[in-house]
């Protein structure tokens, strides 16, 4: 398949080092203790005195998966080629979706966490290009469904263009934002979120409640962590 102008390759285009960092699997993670989102100031408050602000979560994002209304955010912070981000997507998501977004109760946020190699931005950089056309969240399925591991060119230039092909991009468009790097301020600005948050691994994920409570979960818990969590803030 020919791909229009150059490879679609933008991983050189990208500062790696503002965004690489070292990789670790957080999949044995506990939850851990709450944070407070303060109304008046609009921001987050740990015991430190480091104060971050709102949009950490909410900004360099996908858009919302789910009723925008909902009660309960959780922002979750990935990589594509991620083991645990896979096997959380295959093992969990589903019955998060199924229970709590669909019934609206929950909505999501995407964030990026580019941190295993070139291919996890340029996969990060499709699902924004595919977002131009209403689709980021098809082409964020889509990915996690090709998934074969890490570094091993599963998320190519060449079956990033064939996986816009198969769920009905335009693919000159498509093609010519690749090859922009469009994105790339967003996803430097999305990894430097994270980086904020003090995360040094994925899936991490950011369950904020109805009285903006935030709480988080490091990696790929099992559903019932996600459930007791969301059914905690539910019936404050």
């Amino acid at each position: 398949m020919n791909v229009h102008g150059p490879s679609l390759g933008i991983g050189v285009a990208i500062t790696v080092a503002a965004i690489f960092g070292a990789y670790f699997a957080l999949n044995n993670l506990n939850q851990e203790e709450p944070l407070v989102l303060e109304d008046a100031s609009d921001i987050i408050q740990d015991t430190e005195p480091q104060k971050l602000k709102k949009e950490v979560f909410t900004a360099n994002a996908s858009p919302y998966l789910g009723d925008e209304n909902a009660p309960i955010t959780m922002v979750e912070f990935g990589d594509y080629q991620c083991f645990f981000c896979n096997r959380y997507f295959h093992e969990t998501e589903h019955d998060v979706l199924e229970n709590y977004v669909e019934t609206g109760k929950v909505k999501i946020l995407f964030k990026d966490f580019t941190i295993i190699g070139p291919d996890s931005i340029n996969a990060a950089h499709a699902t924004h290009c595919a977002n131009e056309e209403g689709k980021f969240w098809q082409y964020h399925d889509i990915l996690y469904n090709n998934w074969t591991g890490e570094n091993n060119g599963w998320a190519s230039s060449e079956n990033l263009f064939k996986f816009a092909k198969e769920i009905g991009l335009n693919t000159d468009n498509f093609s010519e934002c690749m090859l922009e790097a469009r994105y790339q301020d967003l996803i430097i600005a999305s990894n430097n979120d994270a980086k904020a948050l003090g995360l040094d691994g994925t899936p991490g994920f950011f369950i904020i409640g109805p009285d903006n409570e935030v709480t988080r979960i490091s990696g790929a818990q099992p559903y019932d962590v996600f459930k007791r969590t969301f059914d905690s803030e539910l019936n404050k």
